[in-house]
């Protein structure tokens, strides 16, 4: 199985390996299982054991349960239904991020078209892709991959060129702020437009609540960038 390559908004750069047409069939099967074992056990209550449930009871504890069964559990643990868990896979975004509901739930709405109203098509377009994405995947920007296959191999001197053993950051909290708030600090940065960058400098002061150490706001802004980035190599 071919490896994919990323690079992460830490500029972590991380392989990959797209889980095989066969995991892939082999965690939907067993949410199968999962899902047919939940409707049987809701069957035996209520016939065998004669529970009664009024039209809206059966709408909200059986029927919406399992057919909202893969975006709610792929929304709820992070990429992962009952049967990508046990099988080790995971949905990811094709950049390494994770998914936003709206992408989890643009991918299951595509099974229309990969699933059994149209003869599993979604099978031969796993196959035939490199990376054995569905259509729903491709629709979404998303991969399934195996867990066990991520490993963190050589990070660019070009950006970590600083991280010198021994490295020790100044403001922990920056370990606290979003890729798109990292970026936005980068871009100003970049703009080199000391008006925006001053600006920026005392926002982040107040949002991570510190007392910088930095006379110049543009050194004050690349530490957080630096420490921000030394938290995220110790997540990998």
């Amino acid at each position: 199985m071919a490896e994919k390559s990323i690079v992460t908004g830490q500029y972590v750069r991380i392989r990959q390996t797209p889980a095989s047409v066969g995991e892939r069939m082999l965690a939907q099967l067993i949410d199968w299982v999962i899902q047919f074992a939940y409707l049987t056990m809701w069957w035996f209550l209520t016939t065998k054991m004669g529970v009664e449930l009024g039209t809206l009871a059966i709408i909200l504890l059986i029927l919406l349960p399992v057919f909202f069964y893969c975006p709610l559990c792929e929304i709820l643990s992070g990429g992962q239904t009952f049967g990508k868990r046990l099988v080790k896979l995971r949905v990811i975004m094709a950049d390494g991020t994770l998914p936003s509901p709206a992408a989890y739930l643009l991918r299951w709405l595509m099974m229309i078209a990969d699933g059994p109203l149209l003869g599993y098509i979604g099978v031969l377009v796993m196959i035939l892709n490199r990376n054995n994405q569905r259509f729903g995947d491709m629709a979404a920007g998303t991969l399934v991959v195996k867990l066990q296959s991520y490993s963190k191999i050589q990070v660019s001197l070009d950006e970590y060129d600083y991280l010198t053993e021994g490295y020790r950051p100044s403001y922990p909290q920056a370990a606290d702020l979003s890729l798109e708030q990292v970026d936005t600090i980068r871009r100003t940065i970049d703009s080199d437009q000391p008006e925006r960058i001053s600006q920026l400098s005392q926002k982040v002061q107040q949002l991570l609540g510190v007392t910088r150490r930095e006379s110049e706001d543009e050194f004050f802004l690349r530490r957080i960038i630096r420490d921000y980035q030394y938290y995220a190599l110790e997540e990998i």
